[in-house]
């Protein structure tokens, strides 16, 4: 099989990846431990781990793309710089004999200078801690032989995405009208990206090889605050407006010292407790692309966690 597009991880990332390829008329190959993914006739579904060479290269077979959409096994520091370099250059290795590009979601942390809007022309040099791992993996992927495109982000909502600020913390308070939680401050603009525009940002990168080799940021709209984001959750699913409560940053320090899961929270709340905002009008223009409407994107995000039950 030839124009296979590979992709690594089945999260939110990679299952609308894959579907949004699939829908296309793409033949897709997912590859994950467990061997999930999305149920399509165009997606073929391989268990393999993406640190073993061996694994990789037998997968990559046949690629022109590959959409590299794993996590860390863990939400710490410890956990990816175990797990996430390693990954990942077996990825580039594998990619560059088969001849594909690698595609990359990529975050905001490494961004030195998060004090102003950020842009895709950094700085990025972040140091120490989860930052410093992806500035590191960054630097990694603008010295390979192999194409790359990064293709970074804010804060995930959408459809699928339940481990986030705007995922589980928010949504289902939101539809069972219970008090909403949030980090750090409700009243601070933060940028927040809808998964799908994600995924189609990358797949258009990836066919796109005038956008190679560069960091380019998805479309993304207006910065919201988490109030306001958790309004549009509110509007679209019809609901009366949520009380917001907020975890001050001396709780969250304190409970930190004690936990190390927290502690690794506490590490990004500089992100919350001022404006954390980034600008893709650059990248929509080189794309073509243009955020999904926020009333839209909330509605898609509010069916989804009502079909779960």
């Amino acid at each position: 099989m030839n124009d296979v597009h590979v992709v690594t991880g089945a999260g939110p990332v990679g299952w609308t990846v894959a579907e949004q390829l699939a829908a296309e008329g793409k033949n897709v190959r997912i590859l994950t431990r467990s061997g999930s993914g999305p149920g399509h006739p165009l997606v073929e579904r391989l268990r393999a781990d993406v640190r073993d060479p061996a694994q990789v290269r037998g997968a990559f077979v046949g690629a022109t793309a590959v959409y590299h959409c794993i996590h860390g096994s863990a939400y710490s520091v410890d956990a990816w710089q175990a797990e996430l370099p390693l990954a990942e250059q077996t990825v580039l290795a594998a990619a560059g004999v088969a001849g594909a590009v690698v595609v990359f979601p990529e975050s905001l942390y490494s961004y030195g200078g998060p004090e102003r809007p950020m842009t895709e022309a950094g700085p990025r040099n972040a140091a120490g801690g989860k930052r410093g791992v992806r500035t590191g993996l960054l630097a990694a992927r603008t010295s390979s032989a192999t194409d790359t495109v990064s293709m970074v982000s804010g804060d995930f909502f959408g459809p699928r995405v339940r481990g986030a600020h705007a995922g589980e913390r928010m949504v289902p308070a939101v539809l069972a009208g219970k008090k909403v939680w949030v980090l750090g401050s409700a009243d601070q603009p933060h940028s927040f990206t809808y998964v799908p525009d994600l995924a189609a940002a990358m797949i258009h990168a990836a066919r796109t090889p005038s956008l190679w080799n560069r960091v380019w940021h998805t479309p993304t709209g207006p910065a919201l605050t988490q109030r306001q984001l958790a309004s549009a959750f509110t509007e679209a699913a019809g609901v009366h407006a949520p009380r917001i409560g907020t975890m001050p940053a001396w709780a969250i320090r304190a409970t930190g010292v004690f936990s190390k899961d927290v502690r690794e929270l506490a590490e990004m709340l500089y992100q919350f407790q001022k404006p954390f905002v980034m600008d893709s009008a650059a990248s929509q223009a080189a794309l073509g692309l243009r955020p999904t409407p926020l009333p839209e994107a909330a509605a898609a995000t509010v069916e989804w966690w009502r079909a779960q039950g």
